[in-house]
């Protein structure tokens, strides 16, 4: 019993310091992103500045690849977890889609080169694998949580909406388990864009000489897609 014990309390410091140190290898590539993007991000790189040889790296992460892609759920798990924290249910729509979307652009300020990481330009040779999917989905089912809620629904005619999108419309909102209807389900994808889009340009510098600082448009941003989506500006 006793050597039961201490097998279990071995194994226990042993997968607390591998967790540690697994810890201490995504922080220096982060660090690394900063200074030469995700294209130059190398494995021997980041062991040498943690002091291990790349032999002794391979062992937590099996290739560059593998180390992009912790780092790329880690980015979208926590830009997820800054939109879901900033809902709060008890509030109405237009100010519970208005604090989701002031929440990831002030994630994306804050983190600038995670940020680049899953929306900037896509890095050359490498393919993200199924485990990206559902982290990369949080903010947008934190926007859906607030039409879901508000029982929105645009009415609109959809005589005119491509047979394939109408398919893709219905089996999207089959997954979601929500009754958006096709129309507020094309829009809530529009808004989606656009919220990201908007971060885009302001990170990367593409609002200088037009509505540079970009807070007053940003938020007349929000409110009007929170219009086009269906939520009432008294909401």
């Amino acid at each position: 019993m006793l050597y039961s014990e201490s097998m279990a309390a071995t194994q226990t410091a042993r997968e607390r310091a591998r967790a540690e140190l697994t810890r201490e290898i995504k922080d220096e590539a982060r660090r690394q992103l900063a200074e030469v993007g995700a294209l130059g991000l190398s494995l021997r790189a980041v062991a040498r500045e943690l002091g291990m040889v790349s032999s002794a790296l391979y062992r937590y992460f099996s290739s560059r690849e593998e180390l992009l892609t912790a780092l790329i759920v880690d980015a979208y798990n926590a830009v997820g977890e800054a939109a879901e924290a900033a809902d709060d249910p008890k509030k109405g729509p237009l100010e519970r889609w208005a604090s989701i979307w002031h929440a990831v652009r002030a994630w994306a300020k804050a983190h600038p080169h995670e940020y680049a990481l899953i929306y900037g330009s896509p890095i050359p040779g490498y393919q993200a694998p199924q485990d990206t999917v559902a982290p990369a989905g949080r903010v947008a089912f934190a926007l859906v949580a607030v039409l879901r809620d508000a029982n929105l629904r645009v009415e609109t005619e959809v005589g005119e909406m491509p047979i394939e999108l109408l398919h893709q419309l219905d089996a999207l909102t089959e997954i979601l388990k929500i009754n958006l209807g096709p129309e507020t389900a094309s829009r809530l994808i529009m808004a989606w864009t656009q919220l990201f889009g908007m971060i885009n340009f302001e990170l990367f510098g593409q609002y200088v000489g037009s509505v540079d600082p970009a807070d007053a448009f940003f938020a007349h941003g929000v409110r009007q897609m929170a219009e086009f989506t269906g939520i009432k500006m008294t909401g």
